[in-house]
């Protein structure tokens, strides 16, 4: 009979990683959205300008879709909106006309001071220290490297 039981705690919601994972990016985000919101930034916009920060305010797309696991369909109208709204400038390479190339405007290196408080803010609601979170990154990035080998 235990066997039985061991098979059906499988299948219960709060047994299983995926959904552990799903439910903490949705509380995740919603923790976000009050600190972008008073940036004028989505989230997927704030994960694009982690990585323009990064890179001294400057990458190809191709870099950004590999960096953000985002396809171009995905990325073109998210750097549209972006565009429009002032953060980023898009042109195409001079020595290859297919790369695009982004760079962040004055806007957009500004916006990095005012987001400089928001991991604190997050570390704080986290009830983790430091080392805890540096820890659970990193293995939230090994298990994601292992099941896109």
């Amino acid at each position: 009979m235990s066997s039985k039981k061991t098979s059906n705690d499988a299948l219960l919601l709060d047994n299983q990683l995926c959904f552990a994972l799903y439910s903490t990016s949705l509380a995740m985000t919603k923790r976000y959205k009050p600190l972008l919101s008073a940036l004028k930034l989505t989230y997927p916009q704030y994960l694009v300008m982690l990585v323009l920060w990064e890179n001294d305010g400057t990458s190809s797309v191709s870099h950004l879709a590999e960096r953000l696991t985002l396809d171009s369909g995905t990325l073109t109208p998210l750097l549209k909106r972006m565009e429009q709204s002032g953060l980023l400038l898009r042109a195409r390479a001079s020595e290859d006309e297919r790369r695009v190339n982004v760079l962040l405007t004055s806007a957009g290196h500004n916006l990095k001071k005012r987001a400089a408080r928001i991991p604190d803010c997050l570390l704080n609601a986290s009830g983790c220290s430091l080392s805890e979170l540096q820890a659970l990154t990193h293995q939230l990035q090994a298990l994601r490297n292992s099941f896109t080998a």
